[in-house]
């Protein structure tokens, strides 16, 4: 039962709700560049608004509605951090990391009603990308700043390092299989898509499965070796007291705060999403860029600001199990669910990606494995991530879109579904990146 027991550095010594404690303490938010993202709230109404009032004028509200989702993003991220303040540290790590893909989540249950199928696609790859690169590399280089070298426990990196890597191989496995049939197969394109599509769902379902052990494993199994390196890592934190000396939401405003920032998400990446493919046919922005960059970077921003401010306060145990939690939740949960959801309501989705996407991925891969063989980091090592995810970001800008018809058939189109969209008697196939 001591899951169900409130902790002292959870406690709020009150009950219940108070408006005015409530909305000072969610304004002040966790750290201050948490607190500075809450100044962009007045967007949020003005874009809802002008998505009525300015219904032809999709750039300015992709831009609002992109914008507008920071804060509510960031609203998320907060309750998340309250709530799992308030129960042991597993725990608590495992539920802010479930929390933090709810906006990931509600985006690609949009984008799969929209059937905007590439974009999915590039946004999971692109979630991942961004969460092990671009987050994982200003935490080292911001805690590097403050301090020479940092340190942390071989327990996550190695495992982290490895699910990673076992999650980019199964990923890899649809796409594989449909590029690695020799020329001279007797198999139709048709059939081709038929067979991706099987092994997707099927490789879906055991990613689930797998991600499932992983939570048993270290909130059941392997708990208290994870609680003993937290519990470390609070120590080592150099703004615990201040942390100590807040006052914090209680349970039911955690839930009030979670409730209402859920809700305006949902509205907003509704009106994003509507907009992404007139953004697409306004703007040079390509649809490789819109779902590897644009996407990510809001649908993970409170993760990458939890994890960069904890890394600061060199508590980089935490920080790391945020990185690579959220990693694994898009990579082993989020995308394999969409597919199976999509799979629920007959619509075509698989996993089939495009070659470069899928050697990039993996190279990314084996570049953070690299960095945390050692269990140490430096401020340059974050440099060279941020670097690369540049890098990453220039060729996905640059990349020009295929010549497909967007968000290719949900229904059963014959020959058509998520990755491979057949010619008229050919057997081509399109990349996503």
């Amino acid at each position: 039962m001591q899951l169900f027991r409130i902790k002292s550095s959870g406690e709020s010594g009150r009950g219940g709700i108070h408006p005015w404690h409530f909305l000072r303490i969610c304004f002040r938010s966790s750290c201050k560049a948490s607190a500075a993202i809450n100044v962009l709230w007045p967007i949020v109404p003005v874009a809802l608004a002008v998505r009525y009032t300015l219904p032809d004028d999709h750039i300015l509200i992709f831009i609002l509605s992109y914008i507008a989702m920071a804060p509510c993003a960031n609203l998320i991220g907060f309750a998340g951090q309250e709530f799992a303040r308030k129960v042991p540290h597993v725990f608590g790590v495992l539920i802010e990391t479930t929390i933090g893909s709810i906006v990931e989540i509600i985006l690609f249950m949009v984008l799969l009603q929209k059937d905007q199928f590439l974009v999915i696609k590039a946004a999971i790859l692109g979630s991942i990308l961004a969460t092990m690169l671009l987050c994982l590399g200003f935490c080292f280089f911001v805690g590097g700043i403050y301090h020479e070298e940092q340190t942390f426990s071989d327990t996550i990196s190695e495992a982290g390092s490895g699910l990673l890597l076992t999650a980019g191989v199964a990923l890899a496995i649809p796409t594989v299989f449909s590029h690695g049939l020799p020329d001279d197969s007797t198999l139709t394109a048709e059939q081709i898509a038929h067979k991706t599509l099987s092994i997707s769902r099927i490789v879906s379902i055991l990613l689930i499965i797998a991600y499932c052990v992983y939570v048993f494993f270290q909130a059941r199994t392997h708990h208290g070796i994870y609680h003993a390196i937290f519990e470390m890592d609070e120590e080592r934190d150099r703004d615990g007291h201040k942390d100590a000396a807040k006052d914090k939401l209680t349970m039911t405003e955690c839930i009030v705060a979670l409730t209402i920032a859920v809700t305006l998400v949902t509205l907003i990446a509704i009106t994003l999403v509507l907009q992404i493919e007139h953004v697409i046919e306004k703007s040079k922005v390509s649809d490789a860029f819109m779902g590897l960059i644009l996407v990510p970077l809001v649908e993970k921003f409170a993760e990458h600001i939890t994890a960069i401010d904890e890394a600061w306060d060199n508590q980089m145990n935490f920080a790391l199990s945020h990185v690579l939690g959220a990693t694994l939740q898009t990579a082993l949960f989020n995308a394999p669910l969409v597919v199976v959801v999509a799979w629920g309501q007959s619509k075509l989705l698989d996993l089939e990606f495009g070659i470069f996407d899928l050697v990039m991925l993996l190279l990314a891969i084996l570049t953070v494995g690299r960095f945390l063989q050692d269990q140490k980091s430096n401020y340059l090592e974050g440099f060279l991530l941020v670097t690369l995810y540049v890098a990453v970001a220039v060729s996905a800008f640059y990349y020009p879109d295929p010549p497909h018809a967007q968000g290719a058939s949900a229904e059963g189109g014959e020959g058509n579904h998520g990755g491979a969209v057949p010619g008229e008697g050919g057997n081509e196939k399109f990349r996503f990146f």
